[in-house]
């Protein structure tokens, strides 16, 4: 092997490394940011976040929103 032969292996392992990181840190994003901001469906938004991550990235983004999108409080009605 050459110079060039184990430079290569080295930028592979690095970049799927990088790649592996990256996915790990999208899947976690909406659920602590539902924990943090005290969502009441934390957990539903940490594996929604998971779930649509690994079946197809097209619904993430809205499960994005979703953990930043609170439920309104009820409000009293007067009497």
């Amino acid at each position: 092997m050459t110079f060039i032969d184990i430079f290569a292996w080295i930028v592979l392992l690095v970049l799927v490394a990088t790649a592996v990181a990256v996915f790990v840190a999208i899947g976690m994003m909406p659920g602590r940011i539902a924990r943090r901001r005290g969502h009441p469906w934390s957990e539903a938004v940490a594996v929604g976040s998971w779930a649509t991550l690994i079946f197809g990235f097209v619904f993430w983004p809205l499960v994005l929103i979703w953990a930043y999108v609170d439920v309104p409080a009820k409000r009293e009605t007067p009497q």
